[in-house]
């Protein structure tokens, strides 16, 4: 899109004042929030407008539309999830990948309910499918990036490709955190704390005769 046609969009959307980051965030949180509470189809840019104390027409300088601000909304998903993982590649910790892995629910109890009526979402419309198939292939890379550096450092099992390893864990844990909403009862702490263990057991290479 050209400056002068951008301009011009901004014009007529009408350009808030204030910080536009902060602003940008507050709706996207918004957004979230009205979606964990009332469902994709009932998420509209004047209810979104309504939860975060602005007006419709400044959430619409930001995003000309729904699709565009659920698109924002699933790349910042994807985007503070990929910030953790970079974090791993460093470290090559995997039990702390897996405590900041359950800590973005149990930390953000919106988190699943919001990427749940996302996923929901895609289903049905090909662009933003197509989103969610682009940033789950450059996760699940990152993923297998990190096992792969564990088994070289004999931290990780190495019988099984990183790759199908890779797979399994975001399985598990993705089912753990789609789950935590609904059973609390089921997923103490303490319970947490034992699932990570196992999973590290799992994981960790065959003791030697």
């Amino acid at each position: 899109m050209s400056s002068d046609k951008a301009t011009a969009q901004a014009a007529r959307r009408g350009r808030p004042t204030g910080d536009h980051t902060a602003k940008r965030e507050a709706l996207l949180k918004a957004a979230a929030s009205v979606i964990a509470e009332e469902g994709y189809a009932n998420a509209s840019l004047r209810k979104v407008a309504q939860r975060a104390g602005h007006t419709t027409g400044a959430v619409t300088y930001y995003f000309a539309n729904k699709e565009e601000l659920l698109t924002a909304l699933a790349e910042s998903r994807f985007d503070a999830y990929d910030a953790m993982l970079r974090a791993g590649i460093a470290s090559v910790d995997m039990r702390a990948l897996f405590e900041e892995w359950l800590a973005l629910s149990t930390g953000d109890p919106e988190f699943w309910p919001v990427m749940s009526q996302l996923l929901l979402h895609a289903r049905y419309e090909p662009s933003f499918a197509a989103l969610i198939e682009r940033r789950n292939a450059r996760t699940r890379e990152m993923q297998a990036s990190i096992i792969a550096a564990g088994q070289a450092q004999g931290t990780v099992r190495d019988d099984i490709p990183a790759d199908l390893l890779a797979d399994h864990l975001a399985a598990a844990a993705d089912g753990w955190m789609m789950m935590i909403p609904f059973e609390p009862e089921r997923f103490t702490p303490s319970r947490l704390r034992a699932l990570i263990d196992a999973t590290m057991t799992l994981i960790a290479p065959a003791p030697t005769a």
